[in-house]
């Protein structure tokens, strides 16, 4: 049997020629993407994982299935995801613990965060405040400092225990200060929150969020902000860095990552940085982010590689003056 070349032939070999390369870069992809969460549903850093996750299923073309795996302070979530890992398709977004402090803290996470994890770009941050009652003397940084050195350990703050962020951030708020303060561990904020109100203690470090509905109703005071840069959800309030002999560079924040397993492909980690970086430019995305509490910080794999390094070095060493104490 003859076949007869015809225009509509060549035209349509044309067209699968130069489809070749196209469904090359684009085949990834081929089945739905699961991004394992290591905190429950409804948790902050779950509904922040769905603002973005929502938007990136539209874009990547197929299904971004959450993974809920709590526990461990998110790193039993991790842990899910590199048991998990190997076909491409599978993720996981962490708040900052388990990637640094829990390497120091933990007698074993099961993973190495330098050799198991594959940075993709950071989401979001959160920083804490200074927080202390409204019917004290303590007016602003200076004041606070100033009743801190006043004595040994004459200002008492409270956390959520021993090793926590608001716990670690007074730690290295005293040390960069120089001055003693008193820890008093507490099962909840809301107890952290009552016991500075009730005058039982001075201060704590706490969410932004957490504090302001009492400072517009005049019961708390917020003396200052542990970002880099002002946070838009409390704008007025002034930073610790630069502030009342504090170094510049002072910097406690929670923070929220996009991750991949060891071993992923580097065109896959691009494709996933440049597509959320482009998410998290979104306005109407940043404004769901602030109202949960986190304010967008998209960059490169390599900024947050470098973040983990820089936070793993400074926690570490404001963990080894705690247990040396």
């Amino acid at each position: 049997m003859k076949y007869q070349f015809t225009r509509r032939m060549a035209l349509a070999g044309a067209v699968a020629l130069t489809a070749v390369p196209a469904f090359g870069q684009d085949a990834w992809p081929t089945a739905p993407v699961r991004v394992f969460v290591g905190f429950p549903a409804g948790s902050s850093p779950d509904t922040l994982a769905r603002i973005v996750t929502d938007e990136l299923a539209q874009r990547l073309g197929q299904p971004v299935v959450i993974e809920n795996r709590p526990g461990a302070g998110g790193v039993i979530g991790i842990q899910q995801m590199l048991v998990s890992a190997g076909d491409g398709h599978t993720f996981g977004t962490t708040i900052n613990g388990p990637l640094t402090t829990a390497q120091r803290m933990m007698d074993s996470t099961g993973f190495d965060a330098q050799t198991d994890i594959l940075p993709v770009t950071l989401i979001a941050t959160s920083p804490l405040v200074l927080a202390v009652s409204a019917a004290g003397d303590i007016d602003d940084l200076e004041g606070f400092i100033a009743a801190a050195g006043a004595g040994d350990e004459a200002i008492a703050y409270g956390s959520v225990g021993q090793g926590s962020g608001a716990h670690l951030t007074a730690e290295l708020f005293a040390t960069e200060a120089g001055v003693s303060m008193l820890h008093v561990p507490f099962t909840s904020y809301a107890e952290v929150t009552t016991s500075i109100l009730g005058g039982e203690i001075d201060a704590g470090f706490m969410a932004p969020s957490a504090a302001l509905p009492f400072v517009e109703a005049g019961t708390m005071r917020m003396l200052g902000m542990t970002s880099s840069e002002p946070f838009a959800q409390a704008p007025d309030v002034p930073l610790i860095a630069g502030n009342a002999g504090l170094p510049d560079d002072f910097r406690a924040e929670l923070w929220n990552a996009f991750i991949a397993p060891a071993g992923t492909d580097d065109a896959i980690i691009e494709r996933l940085n440049t597509e959320i970086v482009e998410i998290l430019a979104d306005p109407a995305v940043q404004e769901q982010l602030l109202t949960i509490g986190w304010q967008a910080a998209p960059g490169s794999a390599d900024d947050l590689r470098q973040r983990i390094v820089d936070d793993t070095a400074m926690w570490g060493a404001v963990i080894d003056r705690v247990q040396a104490q």
